[in-house]
């Protein structure tokens, strides 16, 4: 009974939080279609907008690979079996198509999804990784099969989305540099990292220590954005897993101000 209580206030606590940060990161363009979408989406896979598990693109929401694989390990996924499908693939030309095959339980004779890439149908910011893209395909393609999730993911998408803004937000958006901007209709980095120390009630100024430490910068405000961006999605990542390893990691970073004082 007790876990069915926690679970449910949990569940309460994500569906709160998603819409705040989908109100907030659109600004009012998110219609009701969309929030309801939004609701069934947090009820059923327990997706979350903080750590990047789905994205609204284009007037349409979109799941990722790390909020599928962190969907497969909350339901205990056996395995993935990937293999690269030589017959179809053409090296020369940048081709590959891949095979993956997702086991939700040892008995199962497993998901299959297909996968493919070349130049023609990926974002020209990944020319030159068509085999990641191509694998990370099939295992998006088998996991929404095995996990019955009808959304495409953002990885199998041949083009590079850019979100359509309403007049008004785009009046009020600060330039998409350092932590501050926009980045491919993404919330701003500094409203995800604000939202992680409140949501875990971590030590704001540890975490900025520990933030310039893993970017190897000075201080965080020097960091490159994909710098920042991989912090945050490792910050959150620990916290959800292993808090208590991280508290313990940042109070390091406390020590360290007390013995250079």
């Amino acid at each position: 009974m007790k876990k069915m209580i926690t679970a449910n206030r949990k569940l309460g606590i994500l569906l709160r939080q998603n819409v705040r940060f989908a109100r907030r990161w659109r600004v009012g363009e998110l219609g009701p279609f969309a929030l309801e979408r939004l609701l069934n989406l947090t009820k059923t896979f327990r997706f979350s907008l903080v750590l990047g598990d789905f994205q609204y693109l284009d007037g349409g929401w979109y799941v990722t690979h790390a909020g599928l694989l962190r969907l497969a390990q909350r339901r205990r996924c056996v395995g993935i079996q990937v293999r690269q499908v030589h017959q179809f693939c053409d090296p020369s030309v940048s081709r590959w198509v891949f095979k993956a095959t997702v086991f939700c339980k040892p008995a199962s004779k497993g998901f299959v999804g297909y996968g493919d890439a070349d130049p023609s149908n990926v974002s020209s910011l990944v020319h030159g990784a068509e085999m990641r893209v191509a694998e990370t395909r099939a295992v998006n393609r088998a996991l929404r099969k095995a996990y019955g999730i009808g959304l495409c993911s953002v990885e199998e998408l041949g083009w590079s989305p850019k979100p359509q803004r309403t007049e008004q937000s785009t009046q009020n958006a600060s330039p998409a540099t350092g932590t501050n901007g926009h980045h491919n209709g993404q919330p701003r980095l500094r409203d995800r990292l604000c939202l992680l120390i409140r949501q875990h009630q971590l030590d704001a100024s540890l975490v900025k220590a520990y933030a310039a430490d893993y970017c190897g910068t000075p201080t965080l405000r020097e960091a490159r954005r994909d710098q920042v961006e991989a912090f945050i999605n490792d910050l959150a990542e620990r916290a959800a897993k292993d808090r208590e390893g991280l508290l313990c990691h940042l109070n390091s970073y406390s020590k360290r101000e007390e013995v250079a004082k």
